[in-house]
C-alpha cells in the first residue's frame, strides 16, 4: 500500500448520481483489487513515477508521447523501475537473442523490469515489454524466463496487443453508451457483461497463439522449448498456495494472473505439443542456463518492496510511513499498490485498509456519512480514539454482508478500515474493535529492523532435504510447499546433492 493512493476501487465505493448503489457492491470492489496480466494497457492510477534511461537508443526506435504517458501509468501501478543492472542486462540479452531468432529481426524492443511482486508480464503495441521481478524470482533458468519474454513478443509479432487496445476502446464506447443512454441498470449491466465477455474470450485464443509464436522463437534461439512448460506449471503450483475460499466469499486475490489466460492445464498441454514439435526433452537440461540464471537472481527482493509496507503473516507493518497493524485471527491479508486486502480462511470475512486525504477541520464522524459509502446506520456512528489517535466508527448493512468502519488520522492522512462479516454480531465487532486496537505507531528499532525479504541461491548439502531447507524459508506458512513452488519441484521430486535452490530469507 502506498500513501496517497486510494485507487479504482474506492472510487467504486462511491455513489453514483441518480441511482442508489448496494453496499454488496461496495464489499467486493473493497476486497476485489488485482491487476489481470498480459494486458494491453495498465489502469489509471494517480502516482507518478519517473522513466528510466531507454534501453533503445533514440535513433533506432521512435516513442511517441501517447506511449511515455502509457509507461508512466504502468510504472505507478508496478511500483516502478526496478534497478539491478545485472539483472536489467541479462533481460536485455535474452530479448536480443530472441529478436536475432525470430521473423521479424528487423523489429525493435524495450524491456522494463517492474518493481512488483505480482507474477506478471505484458507488451505494448509499440514493442515494450514488462515483466516483473514476481515472475523473475519464480522462474528457475534462462529458458523458463525467455518463455514468458517470446510469448510476449508473439503478442507483438501477431498484432494482439493493437488488436486489443481496439477492443478495450469498444469496450469504453460500450461504457459510454450504457451510461448515457440506458436508464434500466439490469440492461445496462448486461451490455457491459457482453461486451466484457467477448473481449475476453478473444484475448484467450490469442494466448494460444502467442504461446505458439514464443515457443517457437525461444527453441530457434536456442533455449529448451520446454521452458514454457516448467514455468506454466510453476505457475500453476503457485496459484494454488493461495488459501481456498468457498463460493460464497469475497476473493481479493481475483482477478490473478491467470484471469485473462486460458486455464493452466490447457494452457501446459498445448505447450507440451508445440515443444514436442522441436525435440524430445533433455535430462542433461540444454538450453537452460540454470546456473548462470541463479547467480544472476540471486539477492532479488522477494515480496513487498518497502515502499510498499510488508506482510508478515497477519501483521501489516510500514516502516516508511511509520505504522503497523494485525488482522485478526485466521486472515491472510494481501497487500497491493492500492490497499491492504485480507480474507478469513472460510471466506466469512473480509477487510480493506487504504489511505486517503481528508480536510483537517472535517471532523471523521462527519467523514463516515459525507457520501462515500452508502447505507451507514446513524446510530452507530461515534468518535473513538485509538491508541492516541482520533477516529471514527460506524455500522452498514448490505444485502448480503455487514459492515463495520473505522477511519483513523494519522498524521496528515486519513485510514480506512473497512471489515465485513456474513452476519454483523456483538462478537465480529468485538474481533473488528482488538483488530483496529492493534493499529499502532511503530518505534524507531521496528523501523530500523524492518527489511525486505529475498531470494538468496543455496547449495544442496549431501545432508539436505527438502524438509530441512523449508525451515531456513522466511514464509509465514506452508513453507515446504513454497519451497517446492520456488523450485520448481514437483511433490515426489527429491535434491540433488551439490545442486542450487532458491531459498527466501530475511
Amino acid at each position: 500500500m502506498k500513501r496517497g493512493v486510494t485507487g479504482e476501487a474506492v472510487a467504486e465505493l462511491k455513489p453514483t448520481e441518480g441511482a442508489s448503489r448496494r453496499l454488496a457492491g461496495a464489499a467486493l470492489a473493497a476486497a476485489v483489487l488485482m491487476l489481470a496480466a498480459c494486458t494491453a494497457s495498465a489502469p489509471p492510477v494517480e502516482t507518478q513515477a519517473s522513466l528510466p534511461p531507454p534501453a533503445i537508443k533514440p535513433a533506432e526506435v521512435e516513442i511517441s508521447p501517447a506511449a511515455l504517458r502509457e509507461h508512466q501509468r504502468i510504472l505507478a501501478a508496478y511500483g516502478g523501475v526496478y534497478n539491478d543492472p545485472r539483472l536489467q542486462g541479462m533481460l536485455e540479452q535474452t530479448v536480443d537473442r530472441l529478436v536475432a531468432a525470430s521473423e521479424r529481426p528487423d523489429l525493435h524492443y524495450r524491456v522494463t523490469m517492474l518493481n512488483s511482486q505480482s507474477i506478471n508480464a505484458f507488451a505494448l503495441p509499440t514493442g515494450q515489454l514488462y515483466v516483473t521481478r514476481g515472475l523473475i524470482a519464480l522462474a528457475n533458468d534462462e529458458s523458463e524466463l525467455a518463455s514468458v519474454l517470446a510469448h510476449e513478443m508473439g503478442h507483438v509479432l501477431a498484432r494482439h496487443a493493437a488488436i486489443r487496445e481496439e477492443q478495450a476502446r469498444q469496450a469504453a464506447l460500450v461504457n459510454r453508451v450504457v451510461t448515457d443512454v440506458i436508464s434500466d441498470p439490469e440492461v445496462g449491466a448486461l451490455a457491459l457483461a457482453k461486451s466484457k465477455l467477448a473481449l475476453a474470450g478473444f484475448s484467450r485464443a490469442q494466448e494460444f497463439e502467442a504461446d505458439a509464436i514464443g515457443i517457437g522463437v525461444a527453441a530457434r534461439a536456442g533455449y529448451d522449448p520446454y521452458g514454457a512448460v516448467r514455468f506454466l506449471t510453476s505457475m500453476e503450483h503457485n496459484s494454488e498456495l493461495r488459501p481456498q475460499q468457498n463460493g460464497a466469499a469475497i476473493n481479493p486475490r481475483a482477478p490473478d494472473f491467470l484471469s485473462s489466460h486460458p486455464a493452466t492445464p490447457e494452457r501446459i498441454s498445448n505447450a507440451l505439443a508445440n515443444a514436442r514439435q522441436f525435440n524430445a526433452p533433455q535430462p542433461s537440461g540444454g538450453g537452460r542456463d540454470k546456473a548462470a540464471y541463479l547467480s544472476g537472481i540471486d539477492g532479488i527482493v522477494f515480496g513487498e518492496d518497502p515502499s510498499e509496507g510488508f506482510v508478515r503473516g497477519r501483521r501489516f507493518l510500514h516502516p516508511r510511513l511509520g505504522f503497523t497493524f494485525t488482522a485478526p485471527d485466521g486472515f491472510s491479508l494481501d497487500n497491493t499498490a492500492q490497499a491492504v486486502l485480507g480474507v478469513k480462511h472460510g471466506g466469512g470475512q473480509a477487510l480493506r485498509l487504504d489511505v486517503v486525504r481528508v480536510p483537517a477541520e472535517q471532523k471523521l464522524a462527519e467523514y463516515l456519512t459525507s457520501g462515500w459509502i452508502e447505507h451507514i446506520d446513524p446510530g452507530t456512528v461515534e468518535e473513538v480514539t485509538i491508541n492516541g489517535f482520533p477516529g471514527a466508527t460506524a455500522a452498514a448493512k448490505g444485502d448480503q454482508w455487514d459492515f463495520r468502519l473505522y477511519a483513523v488520522r494519522f498524521g496528515s492522512d486519513v485510514y480506512r478500515f473497512i471489515f465485513a462479516a456474513k452476519h454483523r454480531s456483538p462478537e465480529t465487532d468485538r474481533i473488528f474493535r482488538e483488530s483496529i486496537g492493534t493499529f499502532r505507531r511503530m518505534s524507531l528499532a521496528e523501523i530500523e529492523d524492518a527489511k525486505p525479504l529475498r531470494l538468496q541461491v543455496v547449495t544442496v548439502a549431501p545432508s539436505d532435504t527438502v524438509e530441512k531447507l523449508a525451515t531456513r524459508m522466511a514464509v509465514a506458512d506452508r513453507p515446504v510447499e513454497r519451497f517446492r513452488v520456488l523450485n520448481g519441484l514437483d511433490p515426489g521430486d527429491r535434491l540433488k546433492s551439490g545442486s542450487e535452490v532458491k531459498i527466501v530469507v530475511e
